[in-house]
């Protein structure tokens, strides 16, 4: 199997994030996204079992290399990154149309089986990019899967998800896009082996002029669907909030605070 992930490079979660001129300052604590460790560790396990390569994917600035180079600790085989000046500010559309566009470059040399993504980033938890993908690849979309098996003499995925308050098992024939959630599995640890290993895999940084020439045509970056941020505000605490001792009638003494507030 040839199965390329799709990860990003995003603020850290535990650090503290600060705005610059309206944007979120990167490269402070930047890590790989967590949800995105599920989507290298199922990829990693289908190869295990059938043979392959896992390829790291990710658009971004050069830093987000730190990113392809967890993904490749944790046991992708080789990392992709584009990167061009004319890329920032771009919303899920746009990055959606630069990763199709590099899954085609990489399809070009040898057929992919199948594009993984986690469900969500969490520094936008837009969830729009797996859909978004998808369609600008022509593939049909699994989404939200806890489990994925493949039939490859069927050229078929099934994936089991919960969706609505129902365990849906749905199949799809390949190629095609799965995105995973953090149930599906428990990523690997890696040692201090697969971390040495990693930087002697092999990673590859694209331009845009790099993957226009794939089956998707010319890419033209279109300013108009670049994201401008108006406006942004820390929002503080007003004061340090109201504590409530328990010394029997707790619960009657926050229900009257709470219809104090509402009023």
């Amino acid at each position: 199997m040839r199965i390329i992930v799709c990860v990003k490079h995003v603020p850290d979660m535990q650090s503290d994030r600060r705005f610059e001129d309206h944007r979120i300052v990167r490269g402070e604590d930047d890590v790989l996204n967590e949800l995105d460790e599920n989507a290298v560790e199922a990829a990693v396990q289908l190869v295990e079992e059938h043979g392959g390569e896992v390829i790291a994917l990710t658009m971004g600035p050069e830093d987000a290399e730190d990113a392809l180079l967890r993904a490749l600790q944790l046991g992708a085989d080789r990392g992709v990154l584009v990167t061009d000046e004319r890329l920032e500010g771009a919303d899920a559309g746009l990055t959606a149309t630069v990763l199709a566009a590099a899954v085609q470059r990489l399809g070009d040399d040898e057929p992919i089986d199948m594009v993984v993504t986690g469900m969500a980033s969490l520094d936008s938890m837009t969830s729009m990019l797996p859909a978004a993908l998808a369609t600008r690849l022509g593939m049909p979309l699994l989404g939200l899967a806890h489990s994925i098996e493949v039939d490859l003499d069927a050229r078929k995925a099934t994936i089991a998800r919960n969706a609505d308050g129902y365990e849906d098992v749905l199949a799809a024939p390949m190629p095609l896009v799965v995105s995973v959630t953090d149930q599906i599995n428990e990523p690997r640890y890696p040692a201090f082996a697969a971390m040495k290993a990693a930087r002697k895999k092999p990673m590859d940084s694209w331009g845009l002029d790099e993957i226009a020439a794939t089956r998707a045509g010319a890419l033209i970056v279109d300013r108009s669907r670049v994201l401008e941020v108006l406006e942004s505000a820390e929002v503080m605490k007003n004061g340090p909030g109201t504590i409530i001792p328990d010394s029997g009638d707790a619960g009657e003494r926050l229900a009257a605070y709470l219809l104090e507030v509402v009023k």
